[in-house]
């Protein structure tokens, strides 16, 4: 459930596609997790981006041409590239393209539902709405395509243009759905983690921007063994505090003691955020993503709403406006229509 004061609601199938265009929703999504820096993610039902993939014959094959960036209500956009190689949907589609070699161009159509530097997965879901759409007309077109999992190296792509790296813990999610833990990279290697019944997700996001590439910077190079060590029993709880369905454990598990003292400082009103969820009921509270927005576990809808009233009170004297988002875990990622 999102707050329809606040979110555009979620897209849903249609029987709109054709073989020359088809259009797909990817959702916003939680990196990190707390203790998942890097390589833990969720996907929520709503927020998110579109892109429609349309078959172009009168451009080069095997190019890609984006031709409109568009935004919902309230959100800004200006300044982000249509040249493909500099675009995130653009980028992803592009090495998809690239390696499926079709004897057609694609034009895209990106229409952006977050605004960057959201903490939200905003350039994850362009990436992962762009490679889905592509994918799809592939199939369409009775050409190579390919399963969820195997198009999050082509969204990684994109998430390279926004951040300087191809990490995956948003992109991912944003094509699969669910909670996705990404293994190692090298090669890549991902395991989807069951989403408890129960647990849901209160999001606040300050109308601020926090680069992604400037989060990722002052991050320490280097860190103590004993924090290591914390940090690593703390992922390993919550993996398996999803795994058993213990919320208890999970919330004893959504602790970050690696980026949170780092990042805090970027996000007005952080501890007071989280001082008030964990007051309302909360298993636990931390950064999305690189920031600014600030989310919240919950066994619960009903607590997931009352920590998002919660989180939202202690926001407010601080002067910033704000979207506030309730929402479990979407099982499912993309949407096509």
């Amino acid at each position: 459930m999102v707050d329809e004061k606040h979110a555009h609601p979620p897209f849903f199938c249609t029987s709109s596609m054709t073989h020359n265009y088809v259009t797909a929703f990817a959702p916003a999504t939680v990196a990190n997790v707390a203790s998942g820096f890097d390589v833990l993610g969720f996907a929520l039902e709503a927020p998110g981006d579109e892109v429609t993939a349309r078959v172009r014959t009168d451009i080069a094959p095997g190019s890609v041409i984006i031709s409109s960036v568009s935004g919902g209500e309230g959100i800004e956009f200006d300044g982000i590239p249509l040249e493909a190689e500099r675009n995130t949907a653009g980028k992803a589609a592009l090495a998809l393209v690239q390696e499926i070699q079709p004897p057609f161009g694609v034009e895209l159509k990106v229409r952006k539902m977050m605004p960057a530097g959201s903490g939200m997965g905003s350039s994850a879901a362009s990436a992962g709405a762009a490679v889905v759409a592509v994918n799809e007309l592939f199939r369409l077109n009775a050409l190579k395509h390919f399963s969820p999992i195997d198009l999050i190296p082509f969204g990684m792509e994109g998430e390279a243009v926004a951040s300087g790296s191809k990490h995956a813990d948003n992109v991912g999610p944003a094509i699969t759905g669910g909670i996705l833990l990404m293994r190692g990279y090298n090669p890549l290697d991902v395991v989807q983690i069951p989403v408890p019944k129960r647990l849901h997700c209160a999001i606040i996001r300050p109308h601020c921007e926090v680069a992604t590439s400037m989060a990722r910077s002052i991050m320490p190079k280097e860190l103590p063994l004993k924090t290591a060590i914390t940090q690593w029993g703390n992922l390993a709880g919550l993996i398996a505090g999803l795994l058993k369905e213990d919320y208890a454990l999970i919330g004893r598990s959504l602790v970050d003691v690696v980026a949170e003292p780092v990042r805090a400082s970027l996000i007005p009103g952080f501890y007071d955020i989280k001082h008030a969820a964990l007051a309302s009921g909360a298993l636990g509270c931390s950064i999305s993503g690189s920031g600014p927005s600030v989310f919240a576990l919950t066994d619960s809808l009903h607590t997931a709403q009352n920590v998002a009233a919660a989180m939202e009170r202690a926001l407010e004297p601080h002067g910033v406006e704000h979207t506030i988002y309730v929402s479990h875990l979407a099982n499912t990622g993309p949407k096509l229509f």
